[in-house]
């Protein structure tokens, strides 16, 4: 594509994906305060950046791929930030996971500074990101703007699912991780359970794949995660604690309640408050075999 793109945040998802928009031969600079992790890009023949400024003040397309609802914020609206800098008329593509009233309150100032404002937050998991493989809910006001940023979401992913206007991709986002999230957690106390009372894991998994218990969780995450004894993110337990808050907070602000949402995000503040807060979501077995006194269960290596 003959756009310049800046990508801002190349964390454990970002990385990767930025990596694959790379491999189409894309016209890319990238920033991370963390200098190093620019440097897989740099050897594929990404620009660095210096600053956000140095990053963004010759691109068409400006994607961020950051933590929080504050660092976008904070990135993008800032005296520092990419508005600042940014061509007028040019396109700002978040994929991070935030609070809806925080893509909305950017995408208001965007709009005051005609700038086109797309929200695509990502489906699935790093090891996804790492094979283009991807997906994305998309918000989006502007079809001409959508279609220049679509070469961009094919380059990173197979799949994209227009959500509707600006902040409906950050809504289902939200909506996808609490039920995620949510499995995640049964699916530990599930095998948490059988692993107390004698199941073996074989006829679990046989008996799981039969049924309507059948879940991503337990086949895609948990069988190619924790189950192999690889615990390491992937995508954190504290970063599921906070997208479970995103969730919690959301449905707060239209009292909605979430009694077993509540429950969870418990659960994850508790794994987050020792050794399992950086460690994979996964680990939530390894978490819940703790407490019950029983040995977590893993595969058996032929």
């Amino acid at each position: 594509m003959g756009e310049k793109v800046a990508f801002i945040g190349l964390g454990a998802m970002g990385g990767p994906m930025a990596l694959n928009i790379i491999k189409k031969e894309t016209n890319l600079s990238v920033f991370d305060i963390e200098k190093e992790k620019m440097d897989p890009h740099i050897k594929l023949g990404a620009i660095p950046g210096k600053n956000i400024k140095d990053t963004v003040e010759n691109a068409d397309i400006v994607v961020t791929m950051l933590p929080s609802t504050e660092n976008v914020k904070t990135v993008i609206t800032d005296p520092n930030g990419v508005l600042s800098y940014i061509k007028d008329g040019s396109i700002i593509l978040d994929m991070s996971t935030i609070a809806p009233t925080g893509t909305d309150e950017v995408n208001k100032i965007c709009k005051d500074k005609n700038i086109d404002f797309i929200d695509a937050p990502v489906g699935r998991l790093v090891s996804h990101a790492i094979s283009g493989d991807s997906l994305f809910m998309v918000g989006c006001d502007n079809e001409d703007a959508f279609k220049k940023v679509e070469p961009l979401l094919n380059a990173m992913g197979t799949t994209i699912i227009r959500c509707g206007k600006v902040g409906s991709g950050i809504r289902a986002k939200v909506v996808n991780n609490f039920q995620i999230l949510s499995i995640a957690q049964i699916t530990a106390e599930a095998l948490t359970l059988a692993q107390k009372i004698g199941l073996d894991l074989n006829t679990f998994k046989e008996v799981n794949a039969g049924t309507t218990a059948n879940n991503g969780q337990f086949h895609i995450n948990f069988l190619s995660k924790v189950l192999q004894n690889d615990i390491e993110p992937g995508f954190t337990i504290d970063l599921a604690h906070k997208d479970m808050g995103l969730a919690i907070e959301t449905a707060n602000s239209f009292r909605v309640g979430l009694p077993v949402g509540s429950s969870v995000q418990a659960v994850y503040g508790q794994a987050r408050s020792g050794k399992f807060a950086k460690k994979d979501f996964s680990a939530l077995l390894d978490y819940a075999c703790e407490l019950a006194e029983v040995d977590p269960p893993r595969i058996k290596k032929s």
